[in-house]
């Protein structure tokens, strides 16, 4: 699978060209370029580690959007082979943004729900681009409803820019599903895992975002709107985007120090598209290691630290009136 390069990977892509050449010309003219070779692939890794390092935020969020960046299904398939996708709100429709269903992950029965934007156009127009309707959140709050009745822990994959704010959505229901769903999540008696694997969008992503834990892959971004809807609020200039991404403090880093997330998690050099299954296996070993904790829990400690969780975030001063 070819793979699209961001600008800030033009240095980047310059030199796997070359490297690619020069294995190729290794084979055409079966000749020894291994020192070549090696020395090429040295500096490529430096230069690698040496960008991605330094990203700024509005770089970040070009990664976190990059159109081969592994998605909900994906991750699914490598954390439970098994997986089974359930469908329907039993209200109005099939949601299909939002995929969700149980699945094995290491002998561990798991609720799944994540986020899907799709790849080509065809999938991309099914999917709404990764912008949920109500009836996604309905169906997912369903199906965690499930996984409550029979004991079993929920993981929520979140990817996306936001709730749909089509006039049919919000004909439907679309805030109160959102906010219905933060209401119920709050109060669910199983361990609740969220990770946030590209776009945390606003409200759309923080209806499935209510956890005992919630994660974030190391080039993924979570913030309240996109920058460029910041850059035209604040600035009436869509060309502020930087700006806005910078005043949004929307990357990991960020949002762990906020006391947002609670962990980072380490993606391959370049980003999780250039190693997918990598990406999956990191994933893998943080949610095993966190649900062993979690389940040493009772259902009243749950449920307490994750409520005590979200009333805790965020900063306030106090002042006595003169």
């Amino acid at each position: 699978m070819s793979i699209a390069f961001l600008d800030f990977e033009k240095r980047i892509m310059e030199l796997e060209t070359k490297l690619e050449e020069l294995r190729s010309l290794s084979k055409l003219q079966d000749t020894d370029f291994s020192a070549e070779i090696r020395k090429m692939h040295k500096k490529l890794k430096l230069v690698k580690k040496e960008t991605f390092s330094r990203l700024s935020r509005w770089q970040k969020t070009q990664l976190a959007r990059h159109p081969s960046r592994p998605y909900a299904m994906d991750y699914i398939k490598e954390l439970a082979p098994d997986f089974i996708e359930l469908q329907g709100d039993r209200l109005f429709g099939v949601g299909p943004s939002i995929i969700a269903g149980f699945g094995t992950m290491e002998s561990r029965s798991v609720m799944f729900i994540g986020i899907q934007k799709g790849r080509d156009i065809k999938e991309k127009m099914y999917r709404n681009f990764g912008m949920p309707h109500p009836e996604g959140y309905r169906k997912a709050l369903r199906l965690m409803k499930l996984a409550e009745k029979f004991s079993i822990p929920i993981v929520t994959l979140l990817d996306t820019p936001g709730a749909y704010p089509g006039i049919g959505a919000e004909e439907r229901g679309q805030a109160e599903a959102v906010a219905r769903n933060l209401m119920e999540m709050a109060a669910l008696k199983v361990p609740i895992v969220c990770v946030i694997t590209g776009e945390g969008g606003s409200g759309g992503a923080l209806a499935l975002g209510v956890g005992n834990r919630v994660l974030m892959l190391e080039h993924s971004v979570y913030s309240v709107i996109s920058p460029e809807g910041c850059a035209a609020i604040l600035w009436k200039d869509q060309g502020k985007v930087e700006e806005a991404a910078d005043a949004l403090a929307l990357t990991a880093k960020d949002l762990l120090a906020n006391k947002i997330i609670d962990e980072i998690l380490r993606e391959p050099v370049g980003g999780a598209h250039r190693d997918p299954t990598l990406a999956a296996h990191v994933l893998k070993r943080a949610l095993r290691r966190i649900l062993n904790e979690l389940s040493e829990l009772s259902v009243e400690e749950i449920v307490r630290q994750r409520r005590e969780k979200f009333r805790n975030m965020g900063m306030f001063f106090e002042q006595q009136a003169p």
